[in-house]
């Protein structure tokens, strides 16, 4: 099958599929875009249906649904491409959020491309950047790693993986691997790792923690409910220069001249105090002492 990635290779006779996303908790978080979508389609296609259900309910929108998730997407990708080209109109949703983040939709909307089918994102909720907007943690650059494997070894070797990754990481985690994850992060990333955990975004009982990853266990074992409900996890990455390439009276020099001096200024004294390059003593100072 030819693969059609232009706008100009689109048929003009088949239908569209929308990407829809949809609140990842609060109701009032979907857009009107994706409203007037939904109302006009012929079909949705639904990662849950009863869940889905409930949300159009609420907004009196009834339309057929056609099932579509992690098992059987391969298979089933195939009928809506033929109903697409019949010139139907079909919209994907998830349970929650932007659809293909962490959820089913990749083989769909890949046949779809190289069908000519034409496709249309319908932007809105995403958890991971929601938390990652919250968190305080740099975001000009970041990897979304989604869900760790569920096998200790299998987690604990992706972790490995990315121990030394200098982006921002997000993460989803499920309420009964939370702490097993966190423990594997502590060992790899050292619990001196700073990080946020993200709970139940946008609902009734949000939360956003932000410490150290020994600290954030040591919270999380205290009251059993923190740990309950939908969690996105925002690590920090590792700083490019890390404090063993500086002498301790190097780092200490440069903490107490950042009391009253700008970064740059203590940067420039304290590297030509010990000799080392003034560049890597800022992005020191940026990741500890700013």
């Amino acid at each position: 099958m030819k693969n059609r990635q232009n706008s100009s290779e689109i048929s003009p006779s088949y239908g569209i599929l929308y990407i829809v996303a949809t609140p990842i908790g609060n109701l009032g978080d979907i857009t009107q875009r994706a409203l007037d979508t939904l109302s006009s389609v012929d079909l949705i296609a639904a990662e849950d249906t009863r869940h889905s259900g409930l949300l159009l309910s609420h907004y009196g929108i009834k339309k057929p649904f056609f099932a579509l998730h992690d098992h059987n997407e391969q298979q089933k990708a195939v009928v809506l491409v033929e109903k697409l080209a019949k010139g139907e109109n079909i919209a994907l949703i998830s349970d929650a959020g932007t659809p293909l983040i962490s959820d089913p939709g990749f083989h769909l909307v890949r046949q779809c491309r190289q069908a000519g089918v034409k496709v249309v994102p319908i932007p809105g909720a995403c958890a991971a950047i929601t938390a990652l907007c919250a968190s305080g943690v740099a975001s000009d650059r970041f990897c979304f790693e989604g869900f760790l494997p569920a096998k200790t070894k299998a987690r604990y070797d992706k972790l490995t993986e990315l121990e030394n990754e200098s982006r921002t990481l997000i993460f989803y985690e499920s309420t009964h691997r939370i702490l097993d994850t966190l423990a594997d992060m502590q060992k790899i990333f050292g619990e001196e790792r700073y990080i946020v955990m993200a709970r139940e975004i946008t609902k009734t009982w949000e939360t956003i923690y932000s410490d150290q990853l020994g600290n954030l266990i040591e919270w999380l074992n205290e009251d059993s409910n923190r740990i309950k409900g939908e969690i996105v996890l925002i690590v920090e990455g590792k700083p490019h220069h890390v404090a063993e390439e500086f002498s301790k009276q190097a780092i200490k020099l440069l903490e107490l001249l950042c009391q009253t001096l700008p970064l740059k200024k203590a940067a420039s004294i304290v590297a030509e105090t010990f000799g080392y390059k003034k560049n890597a003593l800022y992005q020191y100072g940026l990741a500890h002492f700013q």
